[in-house]
């Protein structure tokens, strides 16, 4: 039996749709520029991390501001802390992030396979 192309599409457009909506507090979360700043620094840092203080210096903004951004990636599993002392140091982890890329990835290509398209039209 010949799928239909429409259902197979609106399938396709379906899982995009259900993939953005799982994976929306992450994609959020990497749509900051400053928060894009601070894993690109934590991923150029050894395992002992950074304090809050010495990535607000290097992303030049202020502590609150980047312990409220460094809140937002760790509530989503993008880094992770240990305190050593009196401070806490930062690190990336990224959990299941790059899995959840992958997954909206494979969605996307998924959805383009699955629609004509323009050029298809045409000949």
């Amino acid at each position: 039996m010949v799928s239909n192309p429409t259902t197979a599409a609106q399938r396709a457009q379906e899982r995009t749709r259900q993939e953005f909506l799982s994976d929306i507090g992450h994609l959020n979360a990497l749509a900051s520029p400053a928060r894009q700043q601070l894993l690109l620094l934590l991923g150029n840092k050894d395992d002992s991390g950074l304090t809050v203080n010495e990535l607000a210096d290097k992303i030049q903004m202020s502590q609150p501001a980047t312990s409220h951004h460094l809140k937002i990636l760790k509530d989503i599993g993008m880094i992770d802390s240990y305190r050593r002392k009196n401070k806490v140091f930062y690190y990336l982890t990224l959990n299941d992030t790059i899995d959840r890329l992958a997954r909206i990835l494979a969605a996307l290509q998924e959805r383009v396979k699955s629609i004509s398209q323009p050029h298809d039209l045409h000949q």
